[in-house]
C-alpha cells in the first residue's frame, strides 16, 4: 500500500526541489553535497517521506538556503496535528 504524503511533507519536498532546480543542481549532486543518499532526496522531494530537522538543515546548507525557507507558513494541521483544545490560564 503506497504511503500518502502529509501536506507538510509534500510542500517541504516541493520547496526543496524548486530551490535545487533554481541553483542548477541535480538530485545526485544534492545528495553528494548534503551527505544524504540520493534515494532519500527523491523521497523527500516527492513528499513520500518527512525529513528530520537535521536532514533539513543539511539540505538547506547544501543549497545555501535558510532551513526556515522550507517551513514557511506551515501550520500544525499541515503535519496532521489535531487542534489544541485548552489554553493555559495566566497565573
Amino acid at each position: 500500500m503506497p504511503r500518502t504524503p502529509s501536506p507538510a511533507a509534500a510542500l517541504i519536498g516541493k520547496r526543496i526541489a524548486e530551490e535545487r532546480k533554481r541553483r542548477g543542481i541535480t538530485q545526485d549532486e544534492l545528495a553528494v553535497l548534503s551527505g544524504i543518499d540520493s534515494s532519500n532526496i527523491r523521497s523527500y522531494e516527492s513528499g513520500r517521506s518527512m525529513l528530520s530537522i537535521l536532514t533539513l538543515v543539511r539540505i538547506a546548507d547544501a543549497l545555501k538556503a535558510e532551513p526556515g525557507h522550507f517551513l514557511e507558513a506551515l501550520t500544525p494541521a499541515d503535519f496532521g496535528a489535531r487542534p489544541v483544545e485548552g489554553r493555559l490560564k495566566a497565573g
